[in-house]
């Protein structure tokens, strides 16, 4: 759907009314955050501001930067467009890149935070794969909205100016890759997406919110503990693809034969959201026995939204040499994966990985 002449002149609009001035773009007492767009929701429009149906993606940074008052008072912010896509597409391309262009400005001394306007539907992926890559201390901060930029009531100015804050404040140094949504600031590693519609749709589960930003009042309550940004191993640097690493969504009398059609694909490396607490299905058991003595390593998540697999739990991973994914998801596990096979770290220092990251 492209944007049509009722829902453009909304957005122009919002735009034009006065929040923005040029003038005040540049302060020299204040931070300097540029904002790298991808598209998303937030980036989204519809006919109708009272229509659930929206395309991805269709305006751009400046016009978002324009549409969010206020904003010039927390940072000198510039915009970079990066991609505009829905994140159900997203790819691992654009997050190389990202990491690489975060990289890179985040060494000079101009830039003092990121923050990255992405769809809600992967943020928690490309989050926690930007944790483990990017090398720096200083804030980065994504940010999105459940409601496209044209709908009413849209979310998406107050949660970029609330993202603009966090990578403005100081207290947000060190604390890795951060998600600001709905007045709530959650770490990468923690964070998922727990309902389909609603603005308040992003939660930690088990470890909770690192804090809040209301309106631009930034808290917080503690700082991850597992490795992230500099104290992590991987490195992206020219890196230009990852290894293949698939997910098995699992399921009661989950054919046998559905892991290894995957590994034939091409698959490097195997995760299985399983049932419970990480349990897989005999049959499917047994074909990733095998496929771990081929050297496809084959981790173990859940896909219970809440809690933590355990080894050595009714699958004895030191038989069948598994890995427990512990209480990382199943789509963060598939990005540690791809990582550490890209870092050839051997399948019998993985545990430990999934430990610490």
């Amino acid at each position: 759907m492209k944007l049509n002449l009722t829902s453009m002149t909304f957005v122009l609009a919002i735009a034009l009314m006065g929040f923005w001035n040029p003038a005040q773009a540049q302060n020299k007492d204040l931070p300097n955050v540029v904002i790298l767009a991808t598209g998303g929701t937030i980036a989204g429009a519809s006919n109708s501001a009272t229509n659930a149906s929206y395309s991805s993606g269709q305006v751009g940074i400046q016009t978002m930067i324009e549409a969010t008052p206020g904003v010039e008072k927390l940072a000198n912010v510039t915009g970079e467009q990066v991609s505009n896509v829905g994140s159900q597409d997203m790819t691992i391309d654009i997050w190389l890149k990202l990491a690489n262009r975060i990289n890179e400005l985040l060494k000079q001394d101009d830039v003092d935070g990121i923050v990255i306007t992405h769809g809600t539907d992967t943020q928690e992926e490309t989050s926690y794969f930007l944790s483990l890559t990017v090398k720096s201390d200083k804030p980065v901060v994504m940010t999105g909205s459940m409601r496209s930029s044209t709908s009413l009531s849209a979310e998406g100015p107050l949660n970029l100016y609330n993202a603009v804050a966090v990578a403005a404040s100081p207290e947000a140094k060190g604390k890795g890759v951060m998600v600001a949504l709905n007045d709530y600031i959650h770490a990468a590693r923690d964070v998922q997406k727990m309902n389909t519609t609603n603005v308040a749709a992003f939660e930690s589960p088990i470890k909770g919110a690192m804090g809040t930003v209301f309106y631009g009042d930034v808290k917080f309550y503690r700082t991850p503990t597992t490795n992230f940004g500099k104290t992590s191993i991987f490195d992206v640097s020219g890196v230009t693809s990852l290894p293949r690493v698939d997910i098995i969504y699992g399921c009661a009398d989950l054919s046998g034969d559905i892991l290894p059609m995957h590994v034939k694909a091409g698959a490097k490396g195997i995760v299985i959201a399983g049932v419970g607490n990480g349990n897989i299905h005999n049959a499917t058991l047994d074909a990733g026995i095998d496929a771990v003595k081929n050297g496809i390593p084959v981790v173990r998540s859940a896909k219970v939204p809440s809690g933590y697999v355990l080894r050595n739990g009714e699958v004895i991973d030191d038989e069948t040499g598994t890995v427990a994914s512990g209480d990382l998801n199943p789509v963060k596990s598939r990005i540690l994966l791809m990582l550490a096979l890209h870092a050839n770290i051997p399948q019998s220092e993985l545990q430990e990985l999934f430990n610490n990251y």
